[in-house]
């Protein structure tokens, strides 16, 4: 039983939140719900609910309803259904026009007036806050258009209309006493070609001088064009079949443009930046055109130098066909090195470190330590600093001949040593007389020994005199 009661509890409380969704999507202005829009309108003749509202021929809902404002205005309610096309700007534009020949008509609305990328937003239409069409959103006489129907025009030409026309305007000044602004206004709403063609007067009047140079230059300006007639026809032509190439590919076009607000922003630094490089390249453009005559020897000179290094490329093109035959050959070897290469990183790697550890550790400085202190230790040292252990070698050999000298000969093997000898006993009698002679001649080169060393060299053998000079210089100063 308590289970029925909660199903059935459950159930009101499920109508009662349907009936109210219900109730706030009926209600007109929501963006979630029916978008009414009240249209004010100078005539609305032959207007009926239903209709369709249109926008740029796709239909976006119907006609709600009919009015009469205070001023006696035509008023037509818009139920906007379709939410793509809501809300409608303060720039929106709504004009009756003919669905048919037999004088059904349909509102066509423009929801906002184009603007260029970046422009701002108009803002919505107003809500009514209260009063008769409470909730709708207003858009105001200066905004609609009721233009005048064919068929109503048409009737001006038959009688008894025409009589009635006849009477109309010959009273119009009587009727519209006091009223003439309201009909400028009305005229001027009911065909909005005379409020462009108004705005177009006006620029024209702002551009009268422009006009008349155009009018004082127009011969000289057409005048090639009349020369150059045929290839203008041709242009025309042309322009037409590039014209049916483009609307074919109007879809692609329209992505295009679209894009190309976007592609100026994004362009518009780097044509500052090119501004500045233009400016700054100014000076450097002044001065390269006074040596304009130079560059253009130059240029011309270039064309016989191109001429005369033609032998030289081809040339190169025969070298480097020998050369990509070597190469081809040494693909081998140069394989061999590579891997040659690959093996000896890990080595290179090891001796890169060694010789990184030997350089930062203070190897080469050790090492000329270690040669510094060895010199050290194998020379003597007296009172006055270190000196060298050498052995004078002092001798009737120690001079350089350029012939053989009796008793003085070296020799680095046995045959040689016997060659000499036979040449030395064959040679001994013709150089006897010149052996003289370079004897004295060695004799004077000797460099002069001190008395004690010379007294020993004097009276003893060489091996003894090698002997004694050692002891004097490494003994106690005296030779012995």
């Amino acid at each position: 039983m308590k289970r029925k009661r909660l199903i059935g509890t459950l159930a009101v409380v499920a109508l009662v939140v349907a009936a109210a969704l219900f109730v706030a999507a009926g209600g007109s202005g929501g963006s979630s719900g029916t978008y009414l829009v009240r249209a004010v309108f100078d005539n609305a003749n032959f207007v009926i609910p239903g209709e369709d509202v249109k926008v740029a021929g796709v239909k976006v809902g119907k006609i709600d309803s009919l009015d009469l404002t205070a001023q006696n205005k035509a008023v037509v309610v818009l139920r906007i259904n379709d939410p793509a096309f809501k809300p409608f700007r303060s720039d929106a534009h709504c004009q009756i026009r003919p669905q048919s020949l037999i004088g059904e008509q349909f509102v066509e609305c423009q929801p906002t007036q184009p603007r260029s990328a970046g422009a701002a937003v108009p803002p919505p239409l107003a809500r009514i806050q209260s009063g008769r069409g409470k909730g709708q959103y207003l858009l105001p006489v200066q905004n609609t258009t009721t233009p005048v129907a064919l068929d109503l025009l048409g009737d001006t030409l038959r009688l008894p209309y025409r009589q009635r026309l006849t009477l109309v305007i010959n009273e119009l000044g009587a009727g519209l006493a006091g009223n003439g602004t309201a009909l400028s206004q009305a005229i001027h709403r009911a065909d909005p070609a005379l409020q462009q063609t108004d705005r177009v007067l006006a620029i024209l009047a702002s551009q009268n001088r422009t006009l008349a140079d155009l009018a004082q230059n127009s011969d000289t300006a057409l005048a090639p064009l009349a020369r150059e007639r045929a290839r203008a026809a041709d242009f025309i032509a042309k322009a037409s079949a590039t014209g049916a190439a483009t609307a074919s590919r109007g879809g692609d076009l329209e992505l295009t443009l679209q894009k190309l607000p976007g592609f100026l922003r994004t362009l518009t630094p780097t044509a500052r930046q090119l501004g500045q490089t233009a400016d700054q390249m100014t000076p450097a453009l002044n001065s390269l055109r006074s040596h304009a005559s130079d560059i253009s020897t130059f240029i011309r000179g270039l064309g016989p130098f191109s001429t005369a290094s033609l032998p030289a490329f081809r040339e190169l093109g025969k070298t480097a066909d020998v050369g990509s035959r070597a190469l081809t050959k040494s693909q081998p070897v140069i394989e061999d090195l590579g891997t040659f290469a690959k093996n000896l990183a890990p080595l290179a790697a090891d001796l890169s470190a060694v010789a990184s550890s030997f350089k930062n550790s203070g190897g080469v400085e050790r090492a000329l330590d270690t040669v510094f202190y060895l010199t050290s230790s194998e020379n003597g040292y007296d009172s006055i600093s270190h000196y060298l252990r050498a052995g004078l070698v002092v001798n009737l050999c120690s001079s350089y001949f350029a012939t053989p000298s009796p008793g003085c000969f070296s020799f680095f093997n046995k045959s040689t040593q016997k060659t000499a000898g036979s040449t030395a006993s064959t040679s001994s009698a013709a150089a006897a007389a010149p052996a003289a002679q370079t004897s004295a001649n060695q004799q004077q080169q000797q460099p002069k020994l001190p008395a004690s060393v010379a007294k020993a060299v004097a009276g003893s053998q060489p091996s003894d005199v090698n002997a004694q000079l050692l002891n004097f210089l490494l003994g106690n100063g005296s030779a012995k």
